[in-house]
């Protein structure tokens, strides 16, 4: 038993070392243009369904989450602090995402991109928590309530059924960015935002002084 012991030991002493060793050499790709072995690739991927499936398994969903006051404030802080990384109907894709890697997924189109149920509970765990090395940002820590993303969770649920003009009537109609629980102020509030255009210029970009041809920068 203890020669068994001391082997699983040994094995682990010499598999950490080798991962230091790889580490230390600075071979490791961390660029965001250059894509996991899809074998790592997948090994995150399920790591991170079941991290999120146990995390998030106690969380119960509002009665009212269809309530489609919860879905106007919802679509409001959606425009404001989602739409470049996931995307509104009729958009097909924006700088900030094509630079991403992992790619976050496009939440207009609906489940095609995981293939799985829209789960409230789930879509709740991460935008409270975020989801570490993925640009997906903890929007709790950055001072967003429970209340206001039960709203935002609302709204991303019925997202994919949305033409691009019931989606500007709905950030139109809301009241923007706003919700509770900044530090320092009862409430966080700007004006909504104005559409985002349906698809970029193909020869080259500009918005509110942002300027630059495609690939050039």
């Amino acid at each position: 038993m203890n020669k068994v012991l001391i082997g699983v030991l040994a094995t682990l002493a010499v598999g950490a070392a080798s991962v230091a060793t790889v580490a230390a050499t600075g071979i490791v790709a961390v660029g965001a243009d250059t894509p996991h072995h899809p074998v790592v690739h997948d090994l995150l991927a399920f790591a991170r369904e079941r991290a999120i499936a146990r995390q998030s398994a106690g969380i119960t969903a509002p009665a009212d989450l269809d309530n489609p006051e919860r879905i106007r404030r919802g679509a409001g802080n959606y425009a404001a602090m989602c739409v470049d990384c996931h995307l509104a109907p009729a958009l097909a894709d924006s700088e900030i995402r094509r630079g991403l890697y992992p790619t976050p997924p496009n939440l207009a189109a609906g489940l095609a991109d995981s293939g799985a149920r829209r789960n409230a509970a789930r879509d709740f765990w991460i935008i409270k928590h975020g989801i570490k090395a993925s640009a997906m940002p903890a929007w709790a820590k950055g001072g967003m309530d429970d209340e206001a993303i039960w709203d935002l969770a609302a709204f991303v649920q019925t997202l994919p059924g949305l033409s691009k003009t019931a989606y500007d009537q709905l950030v139109a109609a809301s009241d923007g960015h706003v919700h509770g629980g900044m530090e320092g102020h009862a409430d966080h509030h700007e004006a909504p935002p104005p559409p985002k255009p349906a698809a970029a210029p193909a020869a080259g970009h500009r918005h509110d002084g942002h300027d630059h041809a495609t690939h050039k920068h």
